[in-house]
């Protein structure tokens, strides 16, 4: 209700001060309950009970400010960041883009964040509440070592984090791509799992849509190699489809409804790449149930979504989750995990 009465407003901002108001409505609203870790729609992936497996993407809550709010309107778990060993302002402004006609976002925004140490004073208060709580993790524009800006986050994250998410696959910092390559990116996975410690959470890693076949195969590989916990595909293109926005020329990473077609097919390559023997978590697009829906039947174990939200509104979480136990219904399942990969 209470967006739906600031919508006209929100339309009005500017794109990125829109997500600022967003996000300190989250904190005043009171804290709904929690989706039951045994309804359902509960599957556990990577060792974790998930209560369902709808979450919010990595760069809706960035900074860690409200992960509980999150969970509190529906969302089966939040992944928040991505965050950097320091804080950093990012691109310059305008920086985020929305694409009213197409249901998309644009955006460059560079890992703007407030660093680790303001984002662990706050994932620390938290500790003991009940959530699924994954942090996404990166390097600093100007590091001149981001192997070792990674192995950083994981060290001190693994402590307060359900997961952790290695964000390699942004478009908006220079040559952070370059760490899918297959020397580079087994390199990178040591050093983190070497920092998270023998018994911190598990790694999940964010890919990129935009990859070549002999990358997909080469990710897959060194991801069951190095016994990971679950591919995050993907993220935002830097691919242009055909596009009605006065936007559509703006550099940086595309995502929402324009992307789904790409992140799907995305996920069903590294389905076939990996022979299902690692889960994944399909993302880029999905804005309904049967959106997620198929994306599960694509292989997907979890998904998750951020641009719809900024066109449908927190209440977004509970209708999709209703929607894909509907789904299930009328396919014939009793479980999330029965229905992975039966595309």
């Amino acid at each position: 209700m209470i967006y739906a009465m600031f919508r006209p407003v929100m339309r009005l901002l500017d794109a990125e001060d829109a997500h600022r108001l967003a996000i300190q409505s989250l904190k005043l609203i009171a804290l709904g309950a929690k989706p039951r870790a045994d309804g359902p729609l509960a599957t556990k992936v990577a060792g974790i009970a998930f209560p369902n497996p709808l979450g919010i993407a990595a760069g809706f809550d960035k900074d860690a400010e409200v992960p509980d709010a999150l969970l509190g309107v529906g969302f089966g778990f939040a992944e928040v960041g991505s965050i950097t060993p320091l804080p950093q302002s990012g691109n310059p402004r305008p920086r985020l883009f929305r694409l009213e006609e197409d249901r998309g976002v644009i955006n460059r925004m560079g890992f703007n964040n407030r660093g680790a140490e303001a984002a662990i004073a706050r994932l620390a208060r938290r500790a003991g509440r009940p959530g699924i709580v994954g942090i996404n993790i990166g390097a600093n524009k100007d590091s001149v070592d981001r192997v070792a800006d990674y192995a950083t986050m994981a060290r001190l994250m693994a402590p307060l984090a359900s997961y952790l998410a290695v964000n390699i696959s942004s478009p908006n910092t220079p040559g952070l791509r370059a760490l899918q390559d297959e020397g580079a990116l087994a390199g990178l996975l040591d050093a983190v799992m070497a920092a998270r410690g023998a018994d911190g959470p598990p790694v999940f890693l964010k890919v990129a849509p935009d990859l070549e076949p002999a990358d997909i195969d080469a990710i897959a590989r060194i991801a069951m190699d190095k016994k990971l916990g679950a591919l995050i595909v993907s993220n935002t293109t830097i691919s242009r489809p055909a596009l009605k926005s006065r936007f559509a020329d703006e550099a940086g990473g595309l995502s929402g409804t324009p992307l789904r077609d790409l992140a799907q097919q995305r996920l069903r390559d590294f389905r076939l790449a990996t022979g299902g023997a690692l889960p994944l978590v399909g993302v880029g697009g999905i804005a309904t149930a049967q959106d997620a829906w198929a994306r599960i039947r694509a292989g997907a174990s979890l998904v998750q979504l951020y641009s719809a939200m900024a066109f449908g509104g927190p209440g977004i979480a509970r209708s999709i989750t209703a929607g894909i136990r509907r789904q299930m219904q009328r396919d014939g399942f009793v479980t999330i995990a029965e229905a992975v990969g039966t595309e």
